[in-house]
This record gives structure tokens, sequence and C-alpha cells, in this order.
């Protein structure tokens, strides 16, 4: 048989490096899987672009990777999960590719969250445009009603870790300024969600500043277990998919320039292609 037609990945979008972090996860979960990831690195970053810029500019690496021939593909930014995410789905995928899928980051962890506080006091670091959107803010209520949270922006963080600058002193007082902001609006929170793919990489950083009884949650597990339920419920998905074992890169910059703090996110080595818009 032809590999070319049995090539149908799971997409994987970001508009740059952190949707890398969600990625390694879903591929130790789902190993058997082909996985194709678009990171629009040449227009990062979103998350403090306008709602119909990073709409425009998600909808257009949506139909790219839909042209590789993705079934499916999962929005592993925040700032695109709550900007975009449900634009597409109602408006535009009935019209171009009623098949097809698109989902994003934000409900996996919205759908669990309530079941890992006690005080029922939930915190959220995320990047402008994600906590500006209070996407959070609407899909908790829809599933914890009775759960109260708290939002903190983080502007400097996402830059500070893509140009790697984590380990020095500018770096510390940025990440101490935001989670001490977040804790000041209640001292009851007990669990912060990590509302931005590239925050993983500062996990331990983040820790520092925080009551030793807080726990901090990140997206890949949540997502990547919430992605195997998905094709398990909807086998009319999953039997499109491709099982090769394989994942391929693109980027819309320069792949040398990508490669290199792309292996960062990912765990292993990148080697990616430059893709056009």
């Amino acid at each position: 048989m032809n590999k070319e037609k049995t090539y149908k990945p799971i997409g994987i979008f970001d508009s740059g490096f952190g949707g890398l972090t969600v990625m390694k996860e879903i591929v130790k979960e789902l190993p058997e899987y082909d996985f194709l990831y678009l990171g629009d690195n040449a227009r990062a970053p979103y998350g403090t672009r306008s709602f119909e810029t990073v709409y425009d500019y998600t909808l257009e690496c949506v139909k790219h990777l839909f042209d590789k021939g993705c079934e499916l593909v999962i929005l592993a930014c925040n700032t695109a999960s709550a900007k975009a995410l449900r634009t597409i789905q109602q408006k535009d995928l009935p019209l171009i590719a009623p098949e097809k899928r698109v989902l994003g980051v934000i409900r996996p962890t919205t759908e669990i969250i309530g079941n890992y506080s006690k005080t029922k006091h939930i915190g959220v670091l995320g990047t402008p445009g994600t906590v500006s959107s209070g996407s959070y803010l609407v899909e908790i209520e829809k599933f914890f009603p009775d759960v109260k949270v708290y939002q903190e922006a983080c502007p400097m963080w996402v830059p500070l870790i893509e140009n790697n600058e984590c380990d020095n002193a500018g770096a510390d007082y940025f990440i101490k300024k935001h989670v001490e902001a977040l804790m000041t609006k209640s001292d009851k929170i007990d669990t912060i969600i990590l509302g931005c793919t590239h925050y993983p990489l500062i996990t331990e950083k983040i820790k520092q500043y925080l009551p030793a009884n807080v726990q901090l949650l990140s997206q890949g597990k949540i997502v990547a277990a919430g992605l195997k339920n998905y094709l398990f419920r909807h086998p009319e998905i999953e039997i499109k998919c491709s099982k090769n074992a394989s994942f391929n890169f693109y980027t819309t910059d320069l792949p040398e320039i990508f490669d290199k703090a792309a292996t960062l996110f990912f765990g292993k080595e990148v080697k990616s292609k430059h893709l056009q818009l």
C-alpha cells in the first residue's frame, strides 16, 4: 500500500515551542501514532495579540495541517485554545472540513481541576491573552461552580523561556513577582494551573516562591490522557489516524533556530522543516 496515502498524523499546533511539552506527553501515552507538529514561530508570541489576529493565524495553520493529512488537530497552545478554538469548531469546520476535528488544551484541564483542590480556591498562571480571554473562568465554572478562580498574567515568562534566560536573576525577579501577586489574591489557593505550555520548564523556579502545600499542575499529562480517552470514545476519528510511530516537525521560522530550542522542550533531538505561510 502507498504509505503516502496512509499518512494521516495527529496534528499538534502551537504559536512556538510550548506545545512540544504537550506533544512529549502525548507521544508517551500514544506512541504508536504518527504526529505532525507545527510551530508558528515567525509570528510568535500569540499571548499579547488580539482575538482576531490569533484566530486568523490559528485557522491558517490548522488548514495547513489539514492539507498535510491531519484528520485531528490539537491546539497545544492556551492562547489559541482561548481565542480561536470555539470559532473554528463552530464556524469554520462545518464549512471547510466537517469530518475533521480540532481540540484544545483548556477543556481537558478544567474538566478535572476541581478534583485536585481541597480548598476550592484555584490559581491560573498564563499569558496576557489567555488570562484576558476569561476561558479558564468560564470553563471551570461549567464543571465546578463552587470553585473560585484567581488569575495572574505573566507577560515576560515566555520570552525568558524561549531565549533561555531562565537561570539569571532577572528571570527570578519576574517569576517571584507574578507568583507572589497570584498568591496575594487568596491565601486559600492550594492548586495552580500552569496555563501556558512553556511554563513546565520553570516549574522548579515557580515552586521556590510557593508554600509547600500548593500543588502545580501542568497540562501535558492531562491533555495526553484526555486525548487517549477521546480517541477511545470516537472510534470514527481514531480509525483515520495512521500508526507508524513517527513524528515530524515544521516551523514557520528558520529550522536551525527552531531545532535548538525545540529539543529542549521536546526532550529529544528535533529536526524540522520550514513551512512558508
